[in-house]
């Protein structure tokens, strides 16, 4: 395991992506369509190497949580959490007001964040165009949902 616990967690810088999408393959999550979403990207970053990631997808007021992922060697120190929340606050500076989601494996994760299952066509239909929801996520995936409150989770 890593012996340094830090890790800045920023938005994506130019040339990353090819990293990014090598850590999501890594961890069997789908980087499809993840070049269209660059702009809300973030990456933690250890000795100038992506070690974690955290995406969101906006659409108008709700938004898609996706690709959270962390390296291997960095698992169990609490950078998925900081990633998530970063995301989230991302997702309320950007104005977003529902943060949706759909996972195979991390069901029992989010909840500690507020998500809650909810019926996969609960999803607004600007969220249900999104590659995520028609091609990528089998329909056995649990769909969750978070509520932000205005001007901040």
């Amino acid at each position: 395991m890593a012996t340094d616990p830090s890790a800045a967690i920023e938005l994506l810088q130019p040339g990353e992506l090819p990293e990014v999408v090598d850590l999501l393959r890594r961890a069997a999550l789908p980087p499809d369509d993840l070049e269209h979403h660059q702009e809300t990207l973030l990456v933690a970053r250890s000795a100038s190497r992506v070690v974690g990631c955290a995406g969101l997808e906006l659409y108008g007021e709700s938004a898609l949580l996706r690709s959270v992922a962390v390296e291997a060697d960095w698992r169990g120190r609490g950078l998925g959490v900081a990633l998530t929340r970063a995301a989230l606050d991302l997702a309320g500076q950007r104005g977003v007001r529902r943060v949706y989601l759909l996972t195979e494996t991390a069901g029992e994760f989010f909840p500690r964040f507020g998500f809650r299952s909810i019926e996969r066509a609960a999803a607004p239909p600007e969220v249900q165009q999104s590659v995520e929801f028609m091609c990528v996520c089998p329909e056995t995936a649990e769909a969750m949902l978070l509520e932000l409150e205005p001007g901040g989770r």
